[in-house]
């Protein structure tokens, strides 16, 4: 097997490292943003579809390879860079490159920053965990049948949180979607279950707006993000609203 993806970068950008979202990992840095192109599962309210949703021979791409991309990632020090983040496609479908990157990362003493929908098999998230300081993992929703709608499992991104969080810094997103995954009952026993492991991982709310395949429907509403993330944080010390 080869992965077509290996070094095809499509977008690269120095960010807030907030904007992952991180807002308890180094806050006010910046991190060196890289992307490809692909993802292994079909969310219909994709927000970064151009790239996660293409084949190779349309994306708009160019060759880094690890050296070059570590390399940049030392220039930008002198900007408030500490490392570089896998993010904006999914990163594990082609983790090879995360992880030859990831190793010179770090022994150019930055940091490294994985962008996941956590849907991966335990032994590349074992490989990877030595090298990766902190995620950010998208937990979807809270129900077997809406994971199996997107093509995914919630019980395989449940595991792998828990060994994620058990090695790294992480944080969680919940991007709330009208009519999908927006009861107060799901968003309790998400926070629930997040406690369980641990009531400092902080999550993400955040609000869909109409994207791909779904702009039939009407962005969430304000005041029900605010009430999903006030029943969490009966359960969790930080919860933060995204795209409010």
């Amino acid at each position: 097997m080869v992965c077509e993806s290996y070094g095809q970068v499509s977008s690269l950008a120095l960010d807030p490292i907030e904007k992952k979202p991180l807002n308890r990992f180094y806050p006010g840095s910046n991190i060196l943003s890289v992307g490809s192109f692909g993802c292994n599962l079909r969310c219909p309210f994709c927000q970064n579809h151009e790239i996660s949703m293409v084949k190779p021979d349309m994306s708009d791409d160019c060759y880094l390879s690890p050296a070059t991309l570590t390399s940049i990632a030392v220039n930008y020090k002198e900007k408030g860079n500490i490392g570089v983040a896998f993010t904006y496609n999914e990163p594990l479908v082609g983790w090879e490159y995360v992880f030859d990157t990831a190793k010179l990362v770090k022994e150019a003493g930055m940091k490294n920053i994985l962008v996941t929908n956590g849907t991966a098999e335990p032994d590349i998230l074992e490989k990877l965990l030595p090298y990766i300081d902190a995620m950010n993992i998208d937990l979807k929703g809270f129900r077997e049948e809406y994971y199996k709608k997107l093509g995914g499992s919630l019980g395989s991104v449940k595991e792998f949180i828990k060994r994620a969080a058990a090695g790294c810094h992480v944080e969680l997103t919940t991007l709330v979607i009208p009519g999908e995954n927006d009861s107060i009952s799901e968003m309790e026993e998400e926070a629930e279950w997040i406690a369980s492991i641990d009531k400092e991982i902080p999550l993400h709310v955040s609000r869909f707006f109409p994207r791909f395949q779904m702009q039939d429907r009407n962005a969430t509403a304000v005041e029900r993000v605010y009430s999903l993330a006030k029943t969490a944080r009966k359960h969790l010390k930080y919860v933060y609203t995204g795209n409010c």
